[in-house]
């Protein structure tokens, strides 16, 4: 049955792009994804009308729930048939508001996925934001994972467009060969939109500025309560994106200006006792752990850095290596303390320690709740706090435990809160 339902829904989104042609964004990447499509979303959303996926829906269930605009049915059967329905119905009359581009992660865990996502909605701009170690388990190389997210240019056309990573060496393989236009992006000088002078910065509340260098002229962001050079990344995708559609740099720039970062993305919040959260529990990587750990090292405080982290999941054979070199990070970073949740991240203490980390800064939990109790103690006026881990550790209710108003929690957390 399940099978049956997912074909039905792949030829009504087939049939709705084939009638409405949109102008259709594919992003594919180990990281990166989420915050390139709402970047995206920022530039265009005041000149086009614009949809993107919701949720997680990036999936051969979910991508054609967002081209039909309409949420999961799950198990429910009339929901399904109602669905189909409203499908029907917008084949049969035009619907006037259906959008004018849609803005579709594509996501990945085995191979095949790529080629699955793109003959449902080929894309008109695709775009690769980096390749790294996730979902490793299911690969097996760093190569394989790198050949399925390419693959996201094989239906490219000659008017179409590629979106590139200039620094990512994996994503720039062949790119002379692609049958398509190329915009790049990165911190090298020779990228076509050039970012750099990127800096965390503290007003009244933190912030990351940085400049944008394209064409030999120099655009200059500043984006509150957003944290980290990759978002500055995602913000280039998006003017990338946006110059592409014909828009002037007048237009996108106070666009971009009002970005955030979506739920779960390092996301600042305010923490009890007058505390900050980085909440970057959404998910883990080696390369996003890497990066939160930089962020939060580089963050002005009069008070403590505290790093929480939980399992990193779907490493296969190199998740105690990756554990262990995040550890040894974590210790030669300007982190006062380590909070550690799970059976892997154990290796996480291991590598810290090996490092020169001593004992009694690492303290260790079987569950998040645990340690959201222990750390509510703890948390010290001024302190900087990151959390994060893979979503299956559900780090969300650490942040939760420790949110300065947690009757937020439903409009600003990734998950439900036990």
């Amino acid at each position: 049955m399940k099978k049956l339902l997912q074909l039905i829904l792949r030829f009504f989104a087939q049939a709705v792009l084939k009638k409405y042609k949109p102008q259709i964004i594919g992003i594919t990447g180990s990281v990166g994804k989420t915050s390139a499509k709402e970047a995206i979303t920022f530039a265009l959303a005041k000149n086009f009308r614009v949809r993107a996926n919701i949720k997680n829906y990036n999936n051969e269930i979910g991508l054609p729930l967002t081209i039909l605009g309409r949420p999961s049915p799950k198990k429910n059967l009339f929901i399904w048939l109602k669905l189909f329905l409203f499908a029907i119905r917008l084949l049969l009359w035009k619907h006037k508001k259906y959008p004018q581009v849609l803005v579709l992660e594509m996501g990945v865990d085995r191979p095949g996925d790529i080629k699955h996502l793109t003959d449902i909605a080929r894309p008109n701009i695709a775009i690769l934001t980096t390749i790294a170690t996730s979902h490793l388990e299911f690969f097996g190389s760093i190569d394989k994972i790198a050949q399925e997210k390419r693959s996201i240019f094989n239906s490219l056309a000659k008017q179409d467009w590629v979106v590139l990573n200039h620094d990512d060496e994996r994503v720039m393989m062949d790119a002379d060969k692609l049958n398509a236009q190329k915009i790049t992006f990165g911190f090298s000088p020779s990228a076509d939109i050039y970012i750099h002078e990127v800096k965390i910065v503290k007003h009244f509340t933190y912030g990351t500025c940085f400049t944008l260098t394209y064409q030999n002229k120099d655009y200059s962001f500043i984006l509150n309560n957003v944290l980290g050079k990759q978002h500055a990344q995602a913000v280039a995708i998006g003017f990338a994106v946006a110059i592409i559609l014909k828009l002037e740099p007048a237009e996108i720039i106070p666009a971009l200006e009002t970005y955030k970062s979506a739920r779960g993305r390092t996301n600042l919040l305010p923490g009890i006792k007058k505390s900050w959260v980085i909440d970057d529990s959404y998910n883990a990587s080696p390369k996003s752990s890497q990066v939160a750990v930089e962020i939060l090292s580089a963050m002005e405080t009069v008070g403590r850095r505290l790093a929480v982290f939980g399992d990193m999941l779907e490493l296969g054979a190199s998740s105690e290596e990756a554990h262990r070199d995040l550890g040894k990070q974590i210790a030669s970073s300007n982190i006062d303390y380590l909070f550690l949740i799970g059976e892997r991240a154990r290796d996480i203490k291991r590598g810290a320690q090996a490092a020169g980390m001593s004992e009694d800064k690492i303290f260790s939990f079987a569950h998040t709740i645990e340690a959201g109790y222990f750390l509510q103690d703890r948390i010290k006026e001024a302190d900087i706090i990151l959390v994060k881990g893979s979503r299956g550790a559900k780090m969300e209710q650490v942040v939760y435990e420790i949110m300065a108003k947690p009757w937020e929690a439903g409009d600003l957390l990734v998950g439900p809160i036990v």
